[in-house]
């Protein structure tokens, strides 16, 4: 389970950065949430995504965190690192030096400035000359972000170009039918087998995507453990009990998906549970007002006796 290759499923779970009241990195809650995330089971850690707040970091601060984490997770997971950057030396300089520390691999995004098929495919070739024949990564299609949209025929040519390509971050929205249609041609043996894990915020479609093939998710929610468990019973064959534990557990995953306020909304739960011991957000971000907090705590309740009835 624990291994950033093809073969790798379960839960990558994406991090938040925690920072103190004041803004600056907090190494002592960042120690905290990898214990936290581990005790929940997460086979995998994803830092400096976007809802990691990677563009507020300074590269220093990148580097300090990463470090932070990977010691704290001292080999127990693989930690994959978003480099996705605007130029091809900023994305070597980050790769290096966390591939360096200990990262398992990296996460690359399109740029938003690419519009075409043929030009999505050649900036592929280039992420996988940059980051060279020994670092595995991660190809993230989330067009809600960049802006750009990957069929399933561009996601296909850009995994037969890319041997080092070992996972798709699926989260196009609505997708379905393109993870069907890429898991059905690995299948075939039309293009290599990749790991494919599923995003959409909390995972939000996670019972049908492990359906349609996916390997497990990688995104992040306050509540872990539900994409744990959802994983967890589908791998075992309990489809019933994957829909169940993931339907107690969407209003909250819905309520943090809006966009805008997710961030801080996850943020706000983290510290509610003793996870991080503030919710700053850097700037621009969102601040919660009272009614925001009401209503989070009103669906935390309803969660928590839903839970009790399932047990």
């Amino acid at each position: 389970m624990n291994r950033f290759d093809p073969s790798a499923r379960g839960v990558y779970l994406i991090t938040v950065t925690p920072f103190t009241a004041t803004g600056a990195l907090d190494l002592a809650s960042t120690d905290r949430m990898v214990d936290f995330l581990l005790e929940k089971g997460v086979t995998g850690l994803t830092v400096l995504g976007i809802m990691g707040e990677a563009t507020k970091l300074t590269i220093e601060e990148s580097r300090t965190f990463v470090r932070q984490v990977l010691a704290r997770v001292n080999g127990k997971v693989p930690v994959v690192v978003g480099a996705s950057a605007p130029g091809f030396a900023a994305m070597k300089e980050l790769t290096d030096s966390v591939m360096d520390l200990g990262a398992a691999g990296v996460m690359v995004a399109p740029p938003s400035t690419l519009r075409t098929d043929d030009q999505i495919v050649s900036y592929f070739q280039m992420v996988d000359e940059t980051l060279g024949a020994k670092v595995p990564w991660c190809l993230q299609d989330h067009p809600v972000s960049t802006g750009v949209q990957m069929s399933a025929g561009v996601i296909l040519r850009i995994l037969k170009n890319s041997p080092t390509c070992v996972m798709l971050k699926h989260e196009d929205w609505p997708g379905l039918a393109k993870l069907s249609t890429i898991r059905a041609a690995s299948d075939k043996g039309e293009v290599k087998r990749v790991s494919i894990l599923t995003g959409n915020g909390g995972g939000l479609f996670l019972p049908e995507e492990l359906t349609r093939g996916a390997d497990g998710a990688m995104t992040g929610f306050a509540y872990p453990e539900m994409m744990v468990d959802v994983v967890a019973a589908h791998a075992r064959g309990d489809r019933e009990c994957a829909h169940d534990l993931f339907d107690a557990y969407l209003p909250l995953a819905k309520y943090e998906q809006q966009a805008g306020v997710g961030l801080a909304v996850r943020k706000f739960l983290f510290q509610e549970r003793g996870v991080i011991a503030s919710d700053f957000v850097r700037k621009p971000g969102p601040k919660l007002s009272a009614q925001d907090v009401e209503d989070i705590r009103f669906l935390v309740k309803r969660q928590e006796k839903r839970l009790r009835e399932l047990a």
